[in-house]
């Protein structure tokens, strides 16, 4: 996060210029004076080109020398990667590698760059909130408006960065970060809670796409945020555990009626179903040539054939074999066969394929049989984890409850439905659709499995295993141990190290545990998380 005034604004001004950073932009360039900066946060105009710069971070790193955003690439590489499905495929970047096989260093490409465009996303955030809440030339809309997206996007980058890295340094104004050490993570969850609390006075009806952050996202985050905290064994965690998993379910229940679950779950990552889709409560969007999605092109990267694997792979078929056979999410997230437009009949894989970023139609449009899902979306959050979230937390305090059950059946019930046949089915093994008579035990497991089934290659899965503490347990109950991720996996990996670079940047810093070659005082298993 080292990062000094002329540079910071020298990347907020070329944000506010184009929408792509070129990766050899010479930063030592002279940059805008201080007067200029203060003359730029004038009008309405201006403030909204700056934001712009805030969410310009959500899908492009070129800052750091990547093609990928941060949720584009970086969180399937972090989450996916490290799970106990995927495994790293033909890429040939050792960076990559390290994250795929549970080898993951401090020099790590995916690691600085991670930090590094998180706090250049904050950097623009705090400007931009101090300039606009000092500036009265605007109306008091277009200020909650700005400012409580802004802020949104803040909590939203703190979020990541705390599940990330632990401890953090928490900056919340231009020029205060060098040289701070890291930040108790209750402290920063304090700060996003507040950031999300504000964000939930956007103005309603400023905007009615998910990919513009809403009062209704920031409450909807607000759930996820506090089921995390209350997960997290923090002091202030532990000791307020059941009040915070109380405001989950408050926040979950906060936005009931605002959003709803789409009958056809593939549709959620359909190109031309983006619109007017009520699932969706806050996503990116990735534009062909601009800002593209490369989650598609890393799991269909060797096109129609059984010769070579894609950069992310299934570690084996039995992700597929987890699903019922009448569970539509199946054959929309994992498949054993594609229609193959440049042939015109399906293949069919000896491994599967992840399905929710390959769109056949755009491939067959843009003649390149690696480019696929080019112009989807990435979900940051559907309605569908509001459910559960409320389902998991409502467990956690008070059992399986009528509410709870309510929550998580609502999930399976579209899970069953036939879209095209338009009726509800039931599951083909016999078993009833409907969760009923569990205890908390059985409950908590059928959440986690619903969890699993809904979000693969969404981003979520590490952060799931770390949350319930069984990363470790997991990995090694599941990948064979021939395996290098059965091999490498160890408990510092519930969290990524602090990049090198940061550290020699600021000494203030200190490198999470495992990280310098620790192999005792583990803080990890002393807590019990497995």
């Amino acid at each position: 996060m080292k990062m000094n005034k002329k540079t910071t604004l020298y990347l907020l001004a070329a944000a506010l210029s184009a929408p792509l950073l070129s990766a050899c932009t010479d930063l030592d360039q002279t940059p805008l004076s201080s007067i200029e900066k203060n003359d730029f946060y004038q009008t309405e105009a201006d403030l909204q080109a700056a934001l712009y710069g805030v969410y310009q971070i959500l899908s492009d790193n070129d800052l750091a020398g990547e093609m990928y955003g941060i949720y584009n690439t970086e969180m399937i590489f972090f989450n996916d990667l490290q799970s106990e499905y995927a495994r790293r495929g033909t890429a040939n970047s050792p960076d990559i590698a390290e994250i795929g096989n549970f080898a993951i260093t401090p020099t790590n490409t995916f690691v600085v760059s991670t930090w590094l465009v998180h706090y250049t996303g904050i950097n623009r955030a705090n400007v931009l909130i101090d300039k606009a809440e000092a500036n009265t030339a605007i109306s008091d809309r277009v200020r909650a408006a700005i400012v409580g997206q802004a802020k949104f996007l803040r909590a939203l980058y703190y979020f990541d960065l705390v599940r990330y890295y632990g401890d953090v340094p928490l900056v919340l104004h231009d020029g205060e970060g060098e040289g701070q050490p890291r930040t108790a993570t209750d402290k920063v969850y304090e700060q996003i809670v507040a950031d999300l609390k504000a964000a939930e006075g956007i103005p309603a009806g400023y905007s009615s796409l998910p990919s513009v952050a809403s009062a209704g996202a920031a409450t909807a985050l607000l759930a996820k945020v506090h089921l995390v905290w209350a997960q997290s064994d923090t002091e202030y965690s532990l000791a307020h555990q059941r009040e915070l998993f109380g405001q989950a379910v408050a926040y979950a229940s906060k936005v009931e009626g605002k959003y709803k679950l789409l009958d056809r779950y593939c549709d959620n990552w359909s190109v031309d179903k983006k619109l007017g889709n009520a699932e969706l409560i806050f996503t990116v969007e990735h534009k062909f040539g601009i800002n593209r999605n490369v989650i598609g092109r890393c799991v269909l990267s060797t096109g129609f054939t059984n010769d070579k694997q894609p950069v992310i792979a299934a570690l084996d078929n039995s992700l597929y074999d987890l699903f019922d056979a009448n569970d539509q999410r199946r054959d929309a997230s994992v498949t054993k066969r594609l229609y193959d437009p440049f042939t015109g009949h399906w293949f069919d894989f000896d491994r599967i394929r992840f399905r929710k970023y390959i769109d056949t139609i755009e491939m067959a449009k843009y003649s390149a049989p690696y480019i696929s899902g080019q112009n989807t979306s990435s979900s940051v959050l559907r309605y569908a984890e509001v459910l559960l979230i409320k389902a998991e937390a409502e467990n956690e305090l008070n059992g399986p409850t009528e509410t709870a059950y309510k929550a998580i059946n609502e999930v399976r019930r579209r899970a069953f439905y036939d879209s095209y046949a338009q009726i509800q089915r039931a599951p083909a093994d016999g078993s009833q659709t409907e969760l009923a008579g569990l205890s908390q035990e059985a409950f908590r497991q059928a959440v986690r499995t619903e969890q699993l089934k809904e979000f693969i290659m969404e981003g979520t899965r590490w952060f799931d295993l770390k949350r319930w503490h069984i990363l470790v347990k997991t990995i090694r109950e599941k990948v064979p141990a021939t395996d290098l991720k059965h091999q490498n996996i160890s408990p510092k990996h519930y969290f990524l190290p602090i990049p090198s670079e940061q550290i020699a940047l600021n000494p203030a810093l200190k490198q999470n545990w495992g990280y310098d070659g620790q192999t005792s005082g583990d803080p990890y298993t002393a807590k019990g998380w497995q």
